[in-house]
């Protein structure tokens, strides 16, 4: 589910306003809104693999994962990433350096975990770059909201089980008067809620889906780094989730699935060869023992 550098263009936090225009200069390079996947390089698109292969520059999240950002040269990469709690570099810098970069002529790669445009501001971005008239080019990613389910053996959708599937932030901006998330409406859909950037915020969530009617049985899991090499899956319940949490240390980057599809996994954990299947982080009640793939 999930992103500082300093000094050129005034550094981090500075103004946005650059002197941008909507000016087309025949020589500026062009920008790719990237999806990176994620996280395992085997899933990266061969489109984006040969474009970070051709990129001057490459600014990445932290989210395209430790063997996807191994592989690039140290000399053109730059970490414009965001970190729920942690360090993080402004969009508004983001923004600006893409926009510096494609005026020298770089063909610059803007990579990002997933896909750019679930949840990964790539629109904004795509937004910003044509306002300063700089060509933007989008190369979708399998969305983790998806994949990450997916390797810890978990469907998002199940004829048996889920005809509908709801994909949620859980960090949202903090600068909105209100959430624009309507977990009342969620709670009765009676399909899976995926929820990305969600571990911090889950206790909030929990009891906002539990007042809103949700059962406390429904199953949960939560699926932290999927595909990495330390991905680690741990289940429980809406009652119990929250303190299987706590107790296997699940941190960022991890997507939480609820709902009955959730507790399919139990039924193919043992034959499931995303992975070394080791023992799960935490078992609880829809988990008999699981993995930590």
């Amino acid at each position: 589910m999930p992103e500082e550098a300093a000094g050129s263009a005034g550094g981090p936090g500075a103004d946005d306003s650059g002197g941008e225009d909507a000016s087309h200069d025949d020589e500026v390079g062009t920008v790719f809104l990237v999806g990176s996947g994620p996280g395992d390089p085997d899933l990266l698109t061969v489109k984006a693999a040969r474009l970070i292969e051709e990129a001057d520059v490459v600014l990445h999240d932290k989210l395209p994962g430790p063997e996807i950002l191994g592989e690039i040269p140290a000399s053109k990469r730059e970490d414009v990433g965001k970190r729920a709690g942690g360090e993080w570099t402004p969009q508004e810098y983001t923004n600006r350096r893409m926009v510096e970069l494609a005026r020298e002529g770089k063909r610059v790669v803007r990579l990002k975990g997933g896909d750019p445009f679930v949840f990964g501001r790539g629109g904004e971005e795509a937004e910003h770059l044509a306002e300063a008239g700089v060509p933007v080019e989008v190369v979708p990613g399998i969305t983790s909201a998806i994949a990450g389910p997916a390797v810890a053996g978990i469907p998002v959708t199940h004829r048996d089980h889920a005809s509908s599937v709801s994909f949620v932030t859980g960090h949202e901006d903090p600068t909105k008067a209100e959430s624009a998330v309507d977990w009342d409406a969620l709670a009765a859909t009676g399909g899976t809620i995926v929820v990305l950037m969600g571990v911090g915020k889950l206790p909030a969530y929990v009891a906002e889906l539990r007042e809103a009617g949700l059962d406390p049985e429904t199953p949960v899991a939560l699926v932290e780094r999927a595909t990495w090499p330390d991905m680690r899956v741990a289940t429980g319940t809406l009652e119990t989730i929250v303190d299987v949490r706590d107790d296997a240390g699940i941190e960022p980057p991890a997507i939480t699935v609820i709902g009955e599809v959730a507790a399919t996994r139990e039924r193919v954990t043992g034959f499931l060869r995303n992975g070394e299947d080791d023992g799960d982080a935490a078992a609880g009640p829809t988990d008999s023992g699981g993995d930590a793939a």
